[in-house]
C-alpha cells in the first residue's frame, strides 16, 4: 500500500521524478503543491508523518561545510521512512578525480536520489545531466532552492497569501537572493533587491524573475538604496557579507556592505509588522545587528526549521 501525501492526493507531475536544480524548472502550481505538503508536515508530529520515503536511499553530497542543509535533509529524509547517505566531498574518489560523469553513473544504480552542495553551479548541471535519478540542489555559488522553499513556507505562515507581497533583499545579490527572487516570481511576491554597484545578483535571473512574476502580481528589481527598498515590505532578508570562497576579499567586502545592515532604524522603515529574514550562519554586528537578529520580529528561527518541512516535501513529491 502507497502512502499518500498528508494534504491528499498524488505527487505533483512536474516534480515526480525531476531534478531541482534552481526552481526555475517548475511552475507556480508545483511549488504551492510542494509547499501545501510542506505546510501539512509541519502541522503534524513528526513522529506521525507517513512514510513515504519507505525503502529509498537519498545520497548527500557535501563538498562545502553544512549545518542546516545536512541536518535538515537527514531529519526529512528519515522521518519520512528513508536512508540518508552522507558523503564528504573529501571522502569520495569525486575529490581525488574521479569525474563527474562517473560518479553519477554508480550512484544512479546504488541511491534513488542525490543532493549536492557544491560550488560551481556547472558542477551540479552535470551531474544532473549525467545521472539517471533525481538530482537537488543543496546550494550552489549561482541558486539555493531549497533554501528558498523554506523562505516561501516561512513567509506564508506568517502572512497568508504571498501574492503582491513585497519583499525586500538588502546586501549581496548573492545566490540566496537570486533563489529568494525565484521562489519570488513562483509565488506572486515583489522582491526588491538593494545592492551596491558591483553587489547585484545576475541580471539574467532577475529578468527572468521580474518577467515570470508578473502575471501573479509580483516582480523583481534592484536599486541601490536600503531605505527604498525596504519601504512597505512585509519582511527584510539578508544575508552574510563573505560567503565561502569570498574571505581574500572580507575586508574590503565588509567597507563596500557597511551601509547595508539591517539594524532597528532600517526595520523601522519598514512595514509595522515586517519581520527579519537570514538563511545562516550570521555574522552579528555585521549584514544584522544582534538586537534585531534576536528581537520579537525575527523569523530566522522559523526559516531555519523549515529547511525540514520544505525539503521533506520536495523529496516527497520527487520520490513519492
Amino acid at each position: 500500500m502507497t502512502a499518500s501525501l498528508p494534504c491528499g492526493g498524488t505527487p505533483h507531475p512536474e516534480v515526480r521524478g525531476t531534478s531541482v536544480l534552481t526552481l526555475m524548472e517548475l511552475s507556480p502550481e508545483a511549488v504551492g503543491a510542494v509547499l501545501d505538503t510542506a505546510a501539512a508536515l509541519k502541522a503534524m508530529p513528526r513522529r506521525d508523518w507517513p512514510p513515504l520515503l519507505a525503502g529509498r536511499m537519498v545520497a548527500l553530497i557535501f563538498e562545502r561545510p553544512s549545518t542546516r542543509t545536512r541536518v535538515s535533509f537527514e531529519v526529512g529524509v528519515s522521518h519520512l521512512g528513508g536512508h540518508a547517505v552522507v558523503l564528504a566531498g573529501r571522502d569520495m574518489q569525486m575529490g581525488r578525480g574521479e569525474t563527474v560523469q562517473d560518479t553519477a553513473k554508480v550512484l544512479s544504480r546504488m541511491v534513488d536520489a542525490i543532493v549536492l552542495r557544491t560550488g560551481p553551479h556547472a558542477t551540479i548541471a552535470e551531474l544532473a545531466a549525467q545521472a539517471e535519478i533525481p538530482v537537488v540542489n543543496g546550494l550552489t555559488y549561482d541558486h539555493h532552492p531549497c533554501q528558498a522553499l523554506a523562505d516561501a513556507l516561512t513567509l506564508r505562515e506568517r502572512f497568508g497569501s504571498l501574492e503582491g507581497m513585497r519583499v525586500a533583499y538588502v546586501g549581496d545579490g548573492n545566490n540566496c537572493c537570486i533563489s529568494l527572487m525565484v521562489v519570488g516570481a513562483l509565488t506572486g511576491m515583489q522582491v526588491v533587491a538593494a545592492c551596491p554597484p558591483g553587489y547585484e545578483p545576475d541580471p539574467d535571473a532577475v529578468a527572468w524573475a521580474d518577467a515570470a512574476g508578473r502575471p501573479l502580481g509580483g516582480g523583481a528589481s534592484v536599486v541601490t538604496d536600503p531605505r527604498v527598498a525596504v519601504a512597505d515590505a512585509r519582511a527584510i532578508y539578508t544575508d552574510t557579507w563573505v560567503s565561502m570562497g569570498d574571505e581574500e576579499d572580507a575586508a574590503r567586502r565588509r567597507r563596500d556592505l557597511d551601509a547595508y545592515r539591517i539594524d532597528a532604524a532600517l526595520l523601522g522603515a519598514a512595514a509595522p509588522d515586517a519581520v527579519v529574514m537570514h538563511p545562516l550562519p550570521a555574522h552579528q554586528g555585521e549584514e544584522v545587528t544582534h538586537e534585531v537578529l534576536h528581537g520579537d520580529r525575527s523569523a530566522v528561527w522559523d526559516q531555519a526549521e523549515n529547511r525540514i518541512h520544505a525539503q521533506a516535501a520536495l523529496l516527497a513529491h520527487i520520490l513519492g
